[in-house]
């Protein structure tokens, strides 16, 4: 439920753009909200093996593309008091998710439910399942199982890890209240970093940073 009590439906936004600037194109609403969501990730790993060693140490190089999954259901009996057109609805998934031939590619998307964290993707798989149908063959349920991938830039996805080691380099998106003395007494332990962070990211009114500026906080000598 929203803080005003109204049931929240999962949504799909669709963009052409690779960087999800402006409104979106299409837009799916789930008709039922799925009961289950899949978080999938992976990390990359180089094996470094010292000569003479029977074991390895595994050095971590980064965090890959995560997937979500999601199965949600399409009921166009009426039984839940709000009948639809099921294949009306599968092809509006289609056209959301599928390709798109202004751009030659699937579509970029957007999915958001509730407090989830909107996720930026695109469509990997997807399965139609229709269960029941009409005497002249008309599906009358559907479930949809579909699976995206992580189509975040490298960037957004170490700000999203927050990694927290001094001697990596790190990239914030502002949020609202952030600050670089206050990030760099985060990230280095001392908020006097802030006027080298300013200088490495060309800062000149670092007092005047907008929620939403990508910050790069790089390795700093002590």
């Amino acid at each position: 439920m929203s803080a005003t009590g109204e049931l929240e439906k999962l949504k799909i936004l669709a963009f052409e753009d690779p960087k999800y600037d402006g409104a979106p194109k299409l837009e799916f609403t789930a008709f039922v909200n799925p009961n289950e969501i899949t978080l999938a990730y992976e990390m990359e790993y180089d094996a470094a093996q010292g000569a003479g060693t029977t074991g390895s140490r595994m050095e971590f190089k980064k965090m890959k593309p995560g997937d979500m999954s999601l199965t949600f259901f399409i009921d166009g009996t009426g039984a839940s008091g709000t009948p639809c057109d099921v294949q009306e609805r599968i092809k509006s998934f289609q056209d959301v998710t599928g390709y798109n031939g202004n751009i030659h590619r699937p579509n970029y998307l957007k999915v958001m439910w509730g407090t989830l964290q909107v996720k930026r993707c695109v469509l990997k798989s997807a399965s139609i399942a229709y269960k029941l149908f009409r005497p002249d063959g008309v599906p009358l349920r559907a479930v949809v199982t579909a699976t995206f991938t992580d189509n975040s830039d490298d960037q957004t996805r170490v700000a999203m890890a927050q990694d927290q080691s001094p001697d990596l380099t790190h990239v914030r998106l502002l949020k609202a209240g952030d600050t670089l003395p206050a990030l760099c007494g985060q990230i280095y332990g001392d908020p006097g970093y802030y006027l080298a962070v300013a200088r490495a990211n060309g800062i000149d009114h670092f007092r005047a940073l907008k929620p939403g500026t990508r910050v790069v906080f790089p390795p700093l000598e002590k």
